[in-house]
């Protein structure tokens, strides 16, 4: 194999980690949201959901940048 191939493949590793990475914080972050969500499901919270609603596209655009 070539050092060509080579870096191809740890490349290729590489994507695949950060991917599965990924999916692992956004299904953690959906599972805290449900419990968050049940704990204020009364409409007094809007300030809190428009932070957590940030704080989450946040922590996703960072995944998606490593």
């Amino acid at each position: 194999m070539g050092m060509k191939d080579q870096f191809q493949e740890k490349s290729e590793q590489w994507q695949n980690q950060a991917r599965q990475k990924a999916d692992q914080a956004r299904e953690q972050m959906q599972g805290r949201g449900r419990r968050r969500d049940e704990d204020m499901e009364s409409p007094q919270h809007p300030q809190r959901d428009r932070e957590r609603e940030r704080e989450q596209e946040d922590r996703f655009d960072q995944d998606h940048d490593a």
